[in-house]
């Protein structure tokens, strides 16, 4: 399921990495599940009841085969910028995907779902390669929220 919202920025603090979709094809190059296994070893403590925890996708070198950060940040006010980085998503126009089931492979599979949608023929938007982001809703509910021009 997918939805066109306009969206307010979110400023998040978390801890970052750069990489490219190549590079996370292959186990030895990969480094978006280890950025993970930091944040929650990190942070996980931190984390309230209130907290929100997204994957931020931002710095673009291009497109789907140029470089890009990874953001495993939160909105939570304890996660303090001397130990981590600050990241602003952009506020606008965002085609917001929807998945179940347990993670990591829902994430995964919802990714597959929007390279395929934005790779089709029919495809009705343009992304802008400016802020893209995963919001995980619950441990079981992820929205992906990709940046789409007006």
């Amino acid at each position: 399921m997918m939805e066109v919202k306009q969206l307010a920025s979110k400023t998040l603090t978390g801890l970052k990495v750069r990489t490219c979709n190549a590079n996370e094809m292959n186990t030895g190059t990969a480094k978006i599940a280890d950025l993970w296994q930091r944040f929650a070893d990190k942070y996980t403590a931190e984390l309230t009841k209130n907290s929100h925890v997204y994957g931020v996708y931002t710095n673009y070198e291009s497109d789907v085969t140029g470089d890009f950060d990874v953001i495993a940040c939160s909105d939570a006010q304890s996660i303090h910028p001397r130990d981590a980085v600050k990241v602003t998503t952009t506020a606008g126009r965002y085609l917001v995907f929807t998945g179940e089931g347990e993670m990591p492979d829902a994430i995964i599979d919802l990714w597959g779902e929007i390279w395929q949608y934005f790779s089709s023929d029919d495809c009705r938007y343009t992304r802008t390669y400016t802020s893209d982001f995963e919001y995980y809703k619950n441990a079981n509910e992820v929205e992906i929220a990709i940046a789409i021009a007006e």
